[in-house]
């Protein structure tokens, strides 16, 4: 990796250095996931919580052409803000770096670029998965936690994803799925998606003593911690469901397929739900930093 293409912010650079917790925040949130304005006072928000549990946020982007991990606050508000911002997972660096452009790194994207700086734990809204249907299209974000030796902390995969099919290939690619104070894999706008978990987690602690086991294995691969969303923001399963089918329907009859499918289709998901699915969505994106957050401090600490 050429050091050129890649600007790591001075207090990221010293908090790893000097073993202090760094929790990764991906980008694609900011520039895809969420409306304007919410996006950007979600994407602060996000970074002060890291903050107020003693952490160091690195928020992932890619801007002119230079990978960045850790923004500031007006280069949040630059990618917040701007228009054709493409969405970088792993086959995208060597196009927006070689062509100076602008990008919002998905999960993958998101631990690549984190792991070249030594960060082990990310906080996330929801992972990408096995998409329903009968064509194989698998999220890019999988193998990518199956490659990468770090804690994903999220809401479970997005929930209009095939989740039991998500789940089975974890499983078969060996990633640890632990349900944290859930025995049940969350349904990310629900509390649960009805799927049991092997492993469950109720403290930062318990995490991270699992992740110092499976690194002391010498297993190389990545780890996803699940939460359920808040109570209180949280919808219900037949609830989330029918709005899930209804944009299904409605995606097939507008012939939307491909990449273009997943933002489609939880954009009609917010309008079926009245915009509860996306107060769900910031809720949970909170929760899950600040969790992150803790879990972060308790890897570092059980170094010393």
């Amino acid at each position: 990796m050429n050091d050129s293409f890649v600007d790591v912010i001075a207090e990221v650079k010293l908090a790893i250095q000097t073993g202090k917790p760094v929790v990764a925040l991906e980008s694609t949130v900011i520039a895809h996931g969420l409306p304007r304005p919410q996006n950007l006072d979600t994407a602060r928000r996000l970074q002060a919580i890291v903050r107020s549990e003693g952490a160091i946020p690195a928020t992932v982007a890619i801007l002119d052409g230079q990978v960045k991990i850790g923004l500031t606050d007006d280069e949040l508000e630059v990618l917040a803000n701007a228009d054709q911002v493409v969405k970088v997972s792993r086959r995208d660096f060597s196009n927006v770096v070689g062509r100076g452009l602008t990008g919002a790194t998905t999960v993958a994207g998101t631990l690549i670029a984190a792991s070249w700086a030594g960060i082990r734990v990310m906080a996330t809204g929801g992972i990408g998965g096995v998409h329903r249907g009968e064509e194989p299209d698998v999220s890019a974000d999988l193998p990518e936690i199956a490659r990468t030796p770090m804690v994903v902390v999220c809401s479970g995969a997005k929930a209009i994803l095939d989740l039991s099919a998500t789940l089975e290939w974890l499983e078969t690619h060996g990633v640890p799925v632990v349900g944290y104070g859930t025995d049940d894999l969350p349904g990310f706008y629900a509390r649960s998606s009805g799927l049991p978990l092997e492993v469950r987690a109720d403290t930062p602690a318990s995490v991270s003593e699992l992740w110092d086991t499976h690194t002391g294995l010498g297993m190389t691969g990545g780890m996803v911690v699940t939460v359920p969303p808040p109570e209180k923001e949280a919808l219900s399963g037949p609830e989330i469901q029918s709005a899930i089918n209804q944009a299904l329907d409605q995606a097939v009859a507008d012939g939307v397929r491909g990449k273009h499918n997943t933002p489609y289709l939880l954009q009609k998901v917010k309008e079926l739900t009245g915009g509860a699915s996306l107060r769900v969505n910031i809720a949970l994106l909170e929760n899950n930093a600040r969790i992150a957050s803790m879990i972060s401090n308790k890897i570092v600490n059980s170094d010393i």
